[in-house]
């Protein structure tokens, strides 16, 4: 039996005050990356045939981002005016998906938070799988964590399912002694997600917002089966709130990217002091030493070693080359070229094929010709 069609909500409505920027959150960069990519990423496990992106803070830029840098995908966005919860939000991201024909009855819709960079695809592709095996109307993804103090608890009831969920601010102190906590990541039956907001007031919590997790109680109370998938590592669901919690992201994702090129055949002397953007490309058998960072389009052919202390964005580096405790920026280094040390290279430089640079030296877009003879002595400003 096929599956039932798949499409996805993100939201991205929220202002993030804490993050203490004129960005809008989920434009804050990871890896050389918007944190809403990291998002619609995790959906590429899925057969996800359409995602809504749910904008309000910021709409402008997010937008333009999408349509620059949104992944292969079909997206579209719809705008959240006033924030007034995320339940009010999901019933938003609906009407971007209200002329698709034949999902209203059938299909599935995945509900993500924009602010969870650290999700795996294989991590919501499990969820669905557990929403189609166990039949259920809803199915959330939840989290066991040492201290759940601000977030939202999973209350069960006696058979073992979810009964509701309840916000911190909300609980009492038995429901915030549980340590399952909501992730805010969902995957509904679309057929009664709609009729489930309707039912949703503001009166019911301490923000007097239209909340998302209230939901979960509203189709238990109707007879509708909840199930839930424990995500098997709780750091993937920690979404981003503030600069700390986008350095420990920022932290986790460079971690990832190394490992990945390791496997690959890049050598790292000091992982942890080599910093790589998920934008880099990288050939194997280049070596990097300790202080390397290598950031937007860069990319570097077999054979080359760099560092310690370089840092190239947007630079292209040949193979067989070495470059050495020198900055870059839209360069361009050849094959076989030596490069540093304390080498500055400006954006638009060319460092041709076997050229060694020698120290302190600084390439330029375009280097002034040599005088010829007879040219004007620049010091004494005219001909001899």
């Amino acid at each position: 039996m096929a599956a039932p069609p798949l499409s996805a909500i993100i939201l991205a409505a929220g202002e993030g005050k804490r993050m203490r920027s004129e960005r809008p959150k989920p434009l804050h960069i990871l890896c050389g990356r918007p944190m809403l990519r990291y998002v619609l990423d995790a959906l590429s496990d899925c057969p996800v045939q359409r995602a809504v992106v749910v904008v309000g803070h910021g709409a402008e830029r997010v937008t333009k981002m999408l349509h620059e840098d949104g992944p292969d995908l079909s997206i579209d966005h719809v705008e959240q005016h006033v924030q007034r919860g995320t339940g009010d939000a999901v019933s938003v991201g609906l009407t971007g998906l209200d002329d698709d024909a034949g999902d209203l009855d059938g299909g599935d819709v995945l509900v993500l938070p924009g602010d969870t960079p650290l999700l795996r695809p294989a991590t919501i592709a499990a969820l669905v799988d557990e929403h189609h095996e166990t039949g259920a109307a809803a199915t959330l993804l939840s989290a066991r964590v040492d201290d759940p103090t601000g977030y939202g608890r999973v209350v069960r009831g006696r058979d073992g399912g979810v009964r509701r969920i309840v916000e911190h601010a909300d609980a009492d102190d038995d429901e915030r002694a549980i340590d399952e906590i909501n992730t805010s990541i969902y995957c509904f039956r679309r057929s009664v997600l709609a009729p489930a907001l309707r039912r949703l007031t503001p009166d019911d919590n301490a923000q007097g917002e239209y909340y998302l997790t209230d939901v979960i109680g509203v189709l238990h109370d109707a007879g509708y089966p909840v199930a839930s998938l424990v995500a098997a590592d709780p750091r993937e669901t920690a979404g981003v709130n503030d600069r700390a919690q986008l350095a420990a992201a920022e932290s986790e994702l460079r971690r990832r990217t190394a490992a990945g090129w390791l496997a690959r055949g890049v050598t790292m002397v000091d992982p942890d002091r080599t910093y790589i953007d998920a934008t880099v490309e990288l050939a194997p058998d280049v070596t990097l030493f300790p202080g390397t960072l290598l950031q937007g389009r860069t990319a570097v052919g077999r054979g080359s070693e760099l560092g310690p202390d370089t840092r190239l964005v947007d630079c292209v580096v040949g193979a067989d080359c070495v470059v050495e405790q020198t900055v870059g920026r839209d360069a361009e280094i050849g094959d076989g070229a030596v490069v540093g040390p304390f080498a500055s290279l400006e954006p638009g430089a060319q460092v041709p094929a076997g050229a060694r640079t020698g120290a302190f030296y600084t390439g330029r877009l375009a280097e002034p010709p040599a005088p010829g003879p007879g040219a004007p002595d620049d010091h004494r400003g005219g001909s001899g």
